[in-house]
């Protein structure tokens, strides 16, 4: 495993130097390639800062077009709260130990955090490719801290997510009429690549496969686990 950063101040150092690295970009070819996604959730009764120490359940999916190879989920403990910036605190080990757990590293992976949407430029989508050495994209409910307006209706509408004049993301529907997903360029990956991943892996359902895959997965085993205790509690 890498060695993820403890402490704010070593996070903050870490960010600012990933954020002027210009790594070649990943150009898919063809359009076999082998698509992850991961996923970390908490105990339902986390607040929604948490705190260092909670539990938290990782999963992760290997995909490729219309069938899932494989999955795998970890539980391990926390090491911070949540804070805007430094979600690479709470969730980067256990991120990059579910996603080294699949049976293979995948081509490109999908990550539930921002990329370049991000007060240092590298949020923890780009953070993790560049441990794992694996291109990203980021997929998030949510911007973080750019702007941008809502894109039309259609599956394939896309609209900018800015932060002042610098385009950092975009807007996209990945179904007619279902709330847009911003997409967050992360590790190697281009605008262009991300859009033409989320919208490749979202063939029926508005969050792209792999991520919905994978956190199907880390759900299931925090379900289990939580039954488990019930049952030996009884």
């Amino acid at each position: 495993m890498s060695s993820w950063p403890t402490t704010t101040g070593q996070l903050i150092q870490v960010q600012e130097s990933l954020k002027d690295l210009q790594p070649p970009l990943w150009i898919p070819e063809g359009d076999n390639y082998l698509v992850g996604g991961c996923f970390v959730c908490f105990n339902p009764g986390t607040s929604a800062v948490g705190a260092a120490g909670d539990t938290g359940w990782a999963g992760a999916a290997l995909w490729r077009p219309n069938r899932t190879l494989a999955t795998a989920s970890i539980r391990g403990m926390t090491n911070a709260t949540y804070q805007p910036g430094l979600l690479a605190l709470r969730e980067g080990y256990l991120l990059e130990e579910v996603v080294r757990a699949l049976p293979d590293l995948p081509d490109v992976l999908l990550v539930n955090a921002t990329g370049r949407d991000h007060p240092r430029r590298a949020g923890l989508a780009l953070h993790l490719g560049n441990i794992l050495e694996v291109p990203t994209v980021g997929v998030t409910n949510r911007s973080l801290e750019a702007k941008g307006d809502w894109p039309p209706p259609s599956r394939g509408s896309v609209t900018s997510l800015m932060i002042g004049s610098e385009h950092v993301g975009s807007w996209v529907r990945t179904q007619t009429g279902g709330h847009p997903l911003a997409v967050h360029p992360g590790w190697r990956t281009d605008m262009a690549v991300a859009l033409e991943i989320v919208l490749s892996t979202t063939p029926r359902f508005r969050t792209p496969e792999p991520l919905r895959q994978a956190r199907c997965a880390a759900r299931t085993a925090r379900s289990k686990d939580i039954a488990g205790s019930w049952s030996k509690a009884l």
